[in-house]
């Protein structure tokens, strides 16, 4: 994942909204064609914005979202490659977010799925069992293992994962993103010590979700 300003997958936007701005002010009464495409021209601009991040050197996992954590419970969806009752953190990014996904730990990709599925909004329930998501199975450089879910929700539409099984990856490293409103599922082992709370705002490559 690139480390510009704004990602890569923003300039067709970007380039498009800049073309219908320029063809407004070319024709007459053209305001009715520059002005909405000047607003979404900022908003694609703002809304693919790639900050830097201040990742901190601590042993532990990192949220891998901007948002706001709704939901911690044991779950074993992923009992296979994590053991039981592993702890799920889910990650809601409105749109207002900034939506590039960073890594959460030192580790590699031990595998890479993805399940097309519907487009429940992301927030509820369901959207972890039935929305279209990626997930990724990882075992950290300690041999602890995690899975982190992109999951689509009502609007977002296109999961963008640059990672494949056997990627090597720095804990803060980008690796993907989600167009608009989405989540971020992040399954732990249950020894770790949670150190969120629900309702708490967590940003990519720097917040401490678990130790």
């Amino acid at each position: 994942m690139d480390d510009n300003f704004i990602v890569k997958d923003g300039w067709v936007y970007i380039g498009f909204f800049l073309i219908l701005t320029l063809i407004g002010l070319l024709i007459r009464h053209g305001y009715f064609i520059y002005l909405p495409a000047i607003a979404l021209l900022l908003f694609v601009m703002w809304f693919f914005r790639n900050p830097e991040r201040n990742t901190p050197a601590a042993d532990s996992v990192i949220s891998p979202a901007d948002g706001t954590v709704i939901k911690m419970v044991k779950n074993n969806k992923y009992e296979q490659f994590m053991g039981k009752d592993a702890v799920c953190v889910s990650i809601f990014m409105s749109v207002l977010n900034v939506h590039v996904n960073r890594f959460p730990v030192n580790g590699v990709v031990i595998d890479k799925q993805y399940h097309p599925g519907k487009f429940h909004v992301a927030y509820v329930d369901k959207a972890s069992e039935f929305n279209e998501q990626t997930a990724l199975f990882i075992q950290d450089d300690k041999g602890r293992k995690l899975v982190v879910v992109q999951i689509a929700g009502s609007v977002a539409r296109r999961i963008v994962c640059k990672v494949d099984k056997g990627s090597k990856m720095t804990t803060g490293k980008r690796y993907g993103m989600i167009k608009l409103g989405s989540r971020l599922d992040v399954y732990v082992e249950p020894d770790r010590e949670i150190k969120v709370g629900i309702g708490d705002k967590v940003k990519a490559g720097e917040t401490i979700i678990a130790v």
